[in-house]
Formats: C-alpha cells, structure tokens, sequence
C-alpha cells in the first residue's frame, strides 16, 4: 500500500559562512514571490522563507509518495527537490557565476529534526548575529503571517512555526536571554551621542562592510539616520548596502569628501592604516566644525596622528569595550540553560510533527 509522508527541508545561507556584502547576492527582491516559485517545483506544497540583514532561509514541505514503511525517506527524491530548490534559487538572484560555482560548498541543508532544532536555536536567540536579539524572532512570527496570507505555508509549516514560536516565547521569557541586550552598534551610536550629539541634521559615515559595522548599520537604521556606506571597493558597500542599509559611496570619494561628515564610523577587518595624517590632511585642513571618528576596528585602522588636524575627535574601540565584553558575557552565561531547554523539547516537538504524517 502506498504512503504519502512529508519531508522538511531547510537551506541557508547565513553570515557564519559568507560576508554580510555577499549575502545581497542570494537575498530575494520579493520574498513572497519567491515562495511562489518554489511551490512552483513539482513535490513541493509549502514554502516559507526567513530573510533577514544576516541570513536567507527557505523551509519547504514536499509530500513523498512510497511503498516502504511510514517513516522511509527516498533518497532520490529528496536529491531531486534539493536540486531544484538550488537551481531555481540561482534563477531567483543575481548570482555571478564564481558564487554559481561555488553554490554548493555556499549553501547549508537541514532536513527532519536538524530543521526542528535550527529553528528552535533561531527562536531562542542563541544563534542571531546578536545572542538573543529580537530581530529573527520578530522575523520568524511575521514570516509565518505573511506565508498563511498569502497562502504559501500549509498544515506542516504552520503547526511547526507555531509550535517554534510558543518555544522560543516561553525560552525567551524563563531564561531572561533576552533581557537588556546591548550590541557594540548600540554602544558605539551611544558613545558619539553623548560625545558630539547625533541628529537627523548630522552628515554621519560608516567605513566597512564586516560584522561591527553591520551592527553600527542597524542601529542607524533603528534611529532614522541616513548614513553614508564606503569600503575598498564600491561593489563590498553596494551589496551591504543592499541588505542591511545606508547609501554607498566610492572610497576615494569618501575620503575626499571627509570634510563635509560630522560623525564617521570606521568599522573594517584591515591590516593597515586606512585613515592616515597626509590622506585626509589637505580636505580637512580648511574645516570650520569638528568631526567625531570613532574607530571600532580591531586592529586599529584610524591612525592616532590625525588628531593633529583641527576640530577632529578622534575615539578608539577600547572605550567601549569593557561595555560590550560584560553584556556578551552575561548573555553567554544563560545560553547552556537554553540549550538544555532545547534538548528537552527537541524529541517533543519531533514527535509531534510525526504525528502529522499519519
């Protein structure tokens, strides 16, 4: 007698394997078009996709049809879906060919009860670009919202959206993971306002592409403050641009035009001084108000000479650490007691998507 089971599928790309500015590349222009087009593939019945400023995240339910037992999985069919989730992906994005090349070293698939547990590390907090950030939890209950409106989801992916939502609510709340977070952008915007006050009037730039300036991004963008982007190269500050904000600019522009900021954020991964004396002296030199520049690279980038031109401020990561160190810690403190959640209800919430399958 035949069955018909279902399988759930999670590929993802994340900023744990690829730089934020790449991630542009695989982000999706119209999220619920998109969960149309994979619907669209024959064995696949729903879709919901979590896309945020550090991940891309596809769940789709495909309904298998055998002859074994109730619980067998055909490994030819779930190649087959797999397949074409990846080649309709690449069809969906603006993929360059190296990135088309190097897709499957690129992508993550989960399946079963890996989703099960992904989602549930997703909604706890314990896996965000920030420990117990709101930001994906807030995602993942809208994402469930919009797939039942616009009829993407379906019995599989609603009852395992909701069942992770109550999880993650009630994990949230006992463990106080989330409670009075404080990221290094948080900190780092705070410090220049209390420094040299930050308005909508103010003309602010952010130097960087990586982690620290993505997280500097997102509380600009928290604020309403519009905010220029630079990096070595223009296509870096287009893609982080993209998907997480601001307006990018050339590098050499910026710097000869470093005169008209008052507020400039230097968040990058380099080796070298990017900020030095004898770049930026002729632009400066003839500035009538200050500039506050506050370098959270790591080693620094911002050579310290600098402060011999007139009206710059110049302040390094090192006032802020102490800050952002002591919130990291307490909130890693409590991960072990979520994790020990997780591995309780994990079995839980398997058996129960099981059960749907009869």
């Amino acid at each position: 007698m035949n069955h018909v089971i279902f399988d759930v599928m999670n590929t993802r790309v994340t900023f744990k394997n690829i730089p934020i500015h790449e991630l542009s590349k695989f982000a999706f222009k119209d999220v619920g078009v998109a969960c149309e087009e994979f619907k669209e593939i024959p064995g696949i019945d729903e879709c919901i996709i979590i896309q945020t400023a550090s991940r891309i995240e596809i769940f789709t339910v495909s309904n298998i049809e055998t002859t074994d037992s109730p619980d067998a999985r055909r490994a030819e069919a779930k190649t087959l879906i797999l397949n074409q989730v990846k080649n309709k992906w690449i069809s969906l994005t603006q993929l360059e060919q190296i990135d088309i090349d190097h897709f499957d070293q690129t992508i993550e698939v989960y399946k079963s009860d890996d989703v099960y547990l992904n989602l549930l590390r997703l909604g706890s907090g314990i896996d965000s670009f920030v420990v117990g950030k709101q930001e994906v939890f807030d995602e993942i209950v809208q994402s469930l919202s919009h797939a039942k409106s616009a009829g993407t989801s379906g019995t599989i992916l609603n009852k395992l959206f909701e069942n992770i939502i109550r999880l993650s609510t009630r994990m949230r709340d006992t463990t106080g993971i989330a409670k009075d977070i404080i990221s290094l952008g948080d900190i780092a915007v705070k410090l220049v306002d209390e420094k040299a006050g930050l308005d909508s009037k103010k003309k602010i730039l952010l130097i960087g592409t990586g982690n620290s300036a993505a997280l500097v991004a997102k509380c600009l963008n928290k604020k309403e403050f519009s905010y220029d982007v630079t990096s070595r190269t223009l296509e870096r500050a287009t893609g982080f641009s993209t998907i997480v904000g601001g307006n990018p600019i050339n590098f050499d522009d910026a710097l000869s035009t470093f005169d008209k900021y008052d507020i400039i954020f230097v968040a990058t991964t380099s080796d070298y001084f990017l900020i030095t004396f004898e770049r930026i002296r002729l632009v400066m030199e003839e500035k009538k108000k200050g500039t506050l520049i506050l370098d959270l690279s790591d080693p620094r980038t911002v050579d310290e000479g600098i402060s011999a031109l007139p009206g710059i401020k110049l302040l390094f990561r090192d006032q802020i650490t102490e800050i952002f160190e002591e919130s990291v810690k307490d909130r890693i403190t409590i991960v072990p007691a979520v994790e020990k959640i997780i591995e309780k209800e994990l079995p839980v919430l398997s058996a129960r998507m099981k059960r749907l399958d009869a």
